[in-house]
């Protein structure tokens, strides 16, 4: 064996070794930045969903978040509670509910979209929206969290009961621009047609679970 084939597999060795070192120490600085920056990345979602909340309950003074167990009751939770079905409860300084904010998700022509939702029990309604998670199309899609014709369709979007408080009256029903007639209807977005069906049908699925829970636990989250 000449001296240049002994010297190529020690090369490559070498080589080897101090790729996967590289690798290792890559590995080590991005385990401790996540671990550096995690808390505020906490914080800021934090933040960004408690103004979100105030947004759809506003002059909101204090807070209850519940989550939905496996018997489809409501709970009390902590907010690092991570159940894909979380409400939060909206009292005024004296304690009087105020109105339910609402997490719900789906997808949309971008990806997921989480949103926020405004519920009055007492009238029954969607009073108020907010978008938490987009990926939609910018100029397009991303106008249902910035045309203020859509967001008008959530000042009193009818989610009414039936007389057996299980059901729905209507399903929420997106239609074309311009066409709405019915109070428990969506205007869509002429150019982001996708994007407002899908809102419409994360809201259908979300009410049809969640206004007769709601409904069934009202006089518990009237309580503070």
């Amino acid at each position: 064996m000449s001296q240049a084939d002994t010297t190529e597999p020690t090369i490559s060795l070498k080589m080897l070794k101090a790729m996967v070192g590289i690798g290792i120490v890559c590995a080590c600085l991005i385990a401790l930045t996540f671990e550096y920056t995690l808390p505020r990345i906490e914080n800021l979602k934090a933040e960004a969903l408690n103004k979100a909340i105030s947004i759809v309950i506003p002059g909101m003074v204090t807070k209850k978040t519940f989550g939905v167990d496996r018997n489809n009751n409501l709970l009390e939770v902590n907010n690092k509670d991570k159940s894909p079905h979380l409400l939060y409860a909206g009292y005024d300084e004296n304690g009087k509910l105020m109105g339910l904010a609402v997490e719900a998700s789906g997808i949309g022509f971008g990806g997921v979209l989480r949103i926020l939702y405004g519920y009055d029990p007492e009238k029954q309604a969607i009073t108020g929206f907010h978008v938490l998670e987009s990926k939609e199309t910018p100029g397009l899609g991303d106008k249902i969290e910035k045309s203020s014709d859509f967001l008008e369709n959530f000042r009193a979007l009818d989610v009414s009961l039936n007389e057996d408080n299980v059901t729905l009256k209507h399903k929420i029903t997106v239609v074309k621009n311009g066409a709405k007639k019915n109070p428990w209807e969506i205007d869509g977005i002429t150019g982001a047609t996708i994007s407002s069906r899908a809102i419409g049908n994360i809201l259908a699925d979300s009410t049809r679970q969640m206004a007769p829970l709601i409904n069934r636990h009202k006089s518990n989250l009237e309580k503070n």
